[in-house]
């Protein structure tokens, strides 16, 4: 039995009865004078994933997407006439792990990470999109927590254990640690929080009215889908991945992505089960990094390979699709804080005679406004200042990128479901 400690636990039996009642009892229903015959089968999607899931695209930032042409169409669909974002009228979520406690309710703005905001993750256009392609009810639980890696925290039931490597050992050995103290903590935190995923789906399923309710028990449910993004720990993870960067340095990373996927379809009785990989992709395309960037792009690359791996096997086929998010990466503010470094000398002198008594801390502001002036025009020096509310790490914090990014996760899903 799969437990937590903040969601009722169900066994595999009981779950394979409720999504076979949920899935397979329109069929017996047809029939049924009570039965309204528009009635559709609600559509449940799973995002799950670590702190770029949860999203931390502030809503500040979603007015600069309205400076230029690749995402001012994104952004009409987002807010209404008078600005305000949307709420989606077919499309409710229950979010696990971006909040302190469980939010629920109809699909808007304020599910993506706690703290300053409100903010969105990739659900926000992801439900806004699949609202345009299907005309069925949707239900998304989302399950995503800061900071985990998939060769523990996530790690599937079917994974094996831990294993420490040579190096780890020795290292362990030279700093006189209690390896029998490490393993053991690493078996108590290997695979928690797929568990924790694994016991909201469970939770949310046993009562999808609960969350949704235009959810209609005649008409029933299908599990539509799998998002899965996530990636950061493991690929800055250097221990773990004693080779990363090299030639199958992430090979452990595929190999566990791929029993992911069948633990999943396994755990939750859909053996096709559509599965969507978000590939890391915060910085953009490794072609384009500049020189301050050369030294990661080893490293970023084998490991998006090593994420998009699973796609192509042959088991997966049709199944299974890779999203690369590095196509939604914001070239254009890339370019611009470039620039802005470039003015860190100027300003550290503006800044000293500030510190000296020279000029006062006023004149020193018009002093750097004036610099930024002359630097930017006016649409990069809004984009620059507006368009971004995070770290590269988080995706910019920018509603543009991530924006793109959930909207293609929804067309790889529906394209996979077809």
């Amino acid at each position: 039995m799969l437990r937590s400690d903040r969601s009722v636990s169900i066994t595999r039996p009981v779950l394979f009865r409720l999504l076979t009642l949920g899935m397979v009892v329109s069929s017996f229903a047809g029939t049924s004078e009570a039965r309204s015959p528009a009635a559709k089968k609600l559509q449940v999607w799973i995002l799950c994933g670590q702190s770029n899931m949860q999203g931390h695209a502030a809503v500040t930032t979603f007015d600069a997407m309205k400076l230029r042409p690749q995402t001012s169409r994104l952004h009409q669909e987002m807010v209404n006439a008078d600005g305000t974002p949307r709420v989606c009228d077919r499309v409710w979520i229950s979010s696990l792990g971006s909040a302190a406690e469980i939010r629920t309710g109809k699909l808007t703005v304020g599910f993506g990470a706690e703290g300053r905001g409100p903010k969105i993750g990739p659900e926000f256009t992801f439900g806004l999109r699949m609202q345009q392609l299907t005309d069925a009810p949707i239900l998304i639980i989302k399950t995503a927590w800061g900071g985990k890696s998939l060769n523990t925290d996530f790690r599937p039931p079917r994974g094996g254990d831990y294993e420490f490597n040579e190096r780890q050992l020795e290292n362990f050995a030279r700093q006189k640690k209690d390896l029998a103290e490490i393993r053991q903590q690493r078996k108590e935190a290997t695979g928690h929080y797929y568990r924790l995923m694994l016991d909201h789906v469970q939770s949310v399923l046993s009562d999808p009215a609960s969350v949704c309710p235009a959810y209609d028990a005649d008409a029933g449910f299908d599990l539509a889908g799998f998002v899965w993004f996530q990636g950061w720990n493991d690929m800055v993870d250097g221990s773990t991945y004693a080779e990363r960067g090299q030639p199958g340095g992430y090979d452990l990373y595929s190999t566990l992505m791929a029993q992911f996927i069948r633990d999943v379809r396994r755990d939750l009785q859909t053996p096709q089960l559509p599965f969507v990989i978000g590939v890391m992709g915060a910085g953009g395309p490794t072609a384009e990094y500049g020189p301050d960037q050369q030294r990661y792009r080893s490293i970023h690359q084998t490991f998006r390979d090593a994420m998009a791996a699973p796609a192509k096997q042959k088991e997966f086929a049709g199944t299974v699709s890779a999203v690369l998010t590095e196509q939604f990466w914001d070239q254009d503010v890339t370019r611009l804080r470039a620039q802005e470094r470039s003015l860190k000398p100027q300003q550290d002198a503006i800044r000293a005679q500030q510190k000296d008594g020279t000029i006062t801390r006023e004149q020193a502001e018009q002093q750097i406004e004036a610099l930024y002036a002359k630097e930017f025009s006016s649409t990069d020096l809004t984009l620059l200042r507006t368009s971004t509310s995070n770290a590269e790490y988080h995706y910019l914090g920018s509603a543009g990128i991530m924006a793109g990014i959930g909207r293609a996760f929804a067309d790889a899903g529906f394209a996979l479901q077809k």
